[in-house]
């Protein structure tokens, strides 16, 4: 794959954080100068110095290899599988907390939203979904917005949908991810189900999924778990998202299906 040069890179990330060359030289201690001389290629920054105008621009782990591969340096990064051996330790981690998340759903999916582990609870959220949706690679996001998917079934699914196009926006600007565009050009094509397309409540305080499941309506909310100090572009990109109910009457339901489950 051909690396652009390091001054484009450096432009796009600063146009993307929105900073002129007069910040980033300040917040780096690098002299405007110095830093106009990266970007036209009149000087070869060290690795070091790379890394330290990477982290004012929130670089993430594997356009920051790009960089230094750019600038003639070796990739600080590796990218391993989650299921290779030097990553078991941390594939323990996931499961763990995946099962300890049960009788509530909860999965684990890499930087294109494809789901990599699920605790037992998720076939709550796929009982309905079409099987070729199903099919590996799966996309935790096609699945939600699929006609074919979970779509049919979301009672607010208008209020969902603007929900997620809002997060792949911020990711797709904050990554510079070409195949984060693709998924969120491909999601905002899928044509709007006659569902309840309420608005969020005024005093709202998260988005909920509202879900007709087979044994019931279901609401969620979720949260995302990253990994806070990785070293690894995988472990980098891997979120954990975990589904809680939202009320009572969604609790008490998903504890009597674990129950039927487990009896």
């Amino acid at each position: 794959m051909k690396i652009a040069p390091l001054g484009e890179q450096l432009r796009e990330w600063r146009t993307r954080r929105r900073m002129s060359q007069m910040d980033l030289a300040l917040d780096t201690e690098i002299s405007t100068r110095h830093l106009s001389f990266i970007e036209t290629g009149r000087s070869r920054p060290s690795a070091a110095m790379i890394q330290r105008i990477a982290d004012c621009l929130e670089v993430p782990h594997r356009a920051r290899n790009a960089l230094l591969l750019a600038a003639g340096h070796a990739p600080d990064y590796q990218e391993r599988p989650l299921d290779s051996p030097e990553m078991a330790g941390m594939k323990a981690i996931v499961d763990h907390v995946l099962k300890g998340h049960e009788p509530y759903p909860a999965l684990a999916v890499d930087r294109h939203w494809n789901m990599v582990a699920a605790n037992d609870a998720i076939a709550i959220l796929t009982e309905q979904v079409s099987p070729a949706l199903l099919a590996p690679p799966v996309n935790v996001l096609r699945i939600a917005l699929h006609p074919d998917g979970l779509a049919p079934q979301i009672v607010n699914h208008g209020e969902w949908r603007a929900h997620i196009l809002h997060r792949l926006d911020e990711q797709v600007q904050a990554s510079a991810d070409a195949g984060l565009a693709a998924l969120r050009d491909e999601l905002a094509g899928y044509a709007m189900e006659a569902n309840d397309n309420r608005a969020a409540a005024a005093n709202g305080i998260a988005v909920p999924l509202v879900l007709h499941t087979i044994a019931g309506r279901i609401s969620f909310v979720s949260t995302v778990t990253i990994f806070g100090t990785p070293v690894d572009i995988t472990l980098s990109e891997l979120a954990i998202e975990a589904f809680f109910p939202a009320d009572a009457e969604s609790a008490a339901l998903l504890q009597r299906l674990a129950g039927r489950n487990n009896g």
